[in-house]
């Protein structure tokens, strides 16, 4: 098999529909060599008789970062299963390229990793993020330095030494949007990192807004079945062969199989998203209506997640579902619920957290493919459990009515 042919990124004579390129990106080459399905690649090395080229090749990875010409080396370095899903995830967000890591988390590790070695360790970052994310830049594990702000304050927090501004959009667990335009503006030659896990390609593309960096845990709407765990980035090839350098070092590669069910998820990643998000507006509907609901989250992007707030002990409604899933993650197929705020984004100072929305009777649901009325018949039964609920009629003290 040319495998070769299978690693360099594939380009198409024009441009194709989203739903198109998610089919078909990646796999351009598989008539060509005789197959129909892509092939998957789980060797951790490869032979060479040519020691000298082989060492030569090196050089050139080590000085440009760039993929190599010719048959794979070694698994850290690259692999051409999981180069099939960055193909198609670069083509799908609209980059010139994509790096694939073990998780979102290794993902923005090399992301900071990579503009630390640039001598820029300053990140402007606005909350909500995801809580690991929060925590990663807050902790300084990495030696980074964090400002946090507000949209408006983006401009005045840039520094010299700033290699980032990174925001989350709809955020993690708020929904909350972003001008993703309007940032990208006030961060001038700072790149802007947009975490797009929640919207996929599908409901945005970042880079047409003026985004230069583009994250996603492909754990979730990518992969979209809750059985592969992986991160992406997306980006220009300058910045995607310090990563490749960064990944090489580091080690935080994407397994070969997990690159497989990347790229099969992204196949139907338009179908199951705008299903999704379907169910989700009309939940989203029917919680703003109902009573004992005290404030609904929804993005006017769009999109298959739903927060909302409960009157009552948000712990029991967790306990009292049946058909829904009490669980951390989300875009699976099928639905899933949790407390952000003793799971996801528990690692966040509880001071932070409530400033950025995150309280305490905040749940956060993923819809997924199930029918909306058997969801809806779901929720209602849980928020009607007796120990859910407050007595009809009656808020508690800690939530204004009508909040």
């Amino acid at each position: 098999m040319d495998t070769e042919a299978s690693m360099r990124p594939l380009t198409t004579p024009r441009s194709r529909a989203l739903a198109t390129e998610a089919v078909h990106a990646g796999r351009d080459d598989l008539a060509a060599l005789g197959l129909h399905a892509p092939p998957i690649d789980l060797s951790t090395t490869y032979p060479s008789y040519d020691s000298r080229g082989e060492a030569e090749r090196i050089d050139t990875f080590a000085t440009t970062g760039a993929r190599l010409d010719g048959p794979p080396v070694y698994a850290r370095l690259d692999n051409p299963t999981t180069a099939r899903f960055e193909t198609a995830l670069a083509r799908l967000e609209g980059t010139a390229s994509a790096v694939s890591f073990a998780s979102g988390m290794a993902a923005l590790t090399a992301v900071l990793l990579a503009r630390a070695s640039m001598g820029l360790r300053h990140v402007v970052a606005v909350r909500p993020l995801y809580g690991c994310s929060d925590h990663l830049l807050g902790a300084g594990l990495l030696g980074t330095e964090v400002t946090w702000t507000d949209p408006a304050g983006i401009a005045g927090a840039i520094r010299p030494d700033t290699g980032l501004v990174m925001v989350e959009t709809p955020a993690n667990p708020t929904l909350a949007e972003v001008d993703i335009r309007a940032i990208a503006h006030s961060c001038g030659s700072v790149p802007l990192l947009v975490d797009n896990t929640f919207a996929t390609p599908v409901l945005q593309r970042p880079v047409e807004h003026g985004a230069r960096i583009v994250l996603h845990s492909a754990t979730k709407y990518l992969g979209g079945h809750g059985d592969v765990m992986g991160g992406v980035v997306a980006c220009d090839e300058e910045f995607a062969a310090r990563l490749r350098q960064v990944r090489f070092a580091t080690g935080g590669v994407l397994h070969p199989m997990a690159g497989y069910l990347l790229l099969r998820g992204l196949s139907t990643l338009p179908v199951r998203v705008r299903a999704a998000s379907a169910s989700a507006a009309e939940l989203s509907r029917r919680l703003t209506a109902d009573p004992r609901i005290a404030r609904v989250h929804y993005p006017k992007v769009g999109g298959a997640m739903v927060s909302f707030e409960v009157y009552g002990d948000p712990h029991r409604v967790i306990s009292a579902v049946r058909l829904i899933t009490p669980a951390v993650s989300l875009g699976s197929v099928d639905s899933l619920i949790q407390h952000p705020a003793s799971i996801s984004h528990r690692i966040v100072d509880e001071g932070d957290r409530q400033a950025a929305g995150v309280g305490d009777r905040l749940l956060r649901m993923s819809v997924g493919l199930e029918d909306v009325e058997d969801l809806w018949a779901d929720l209602c039964q849980a928020l009607s459990d007796p120990s859910a609920r407050t007595a009809a009629g009656t808020v508690p003290e800690s939530l204004p009515a009508g909040r």
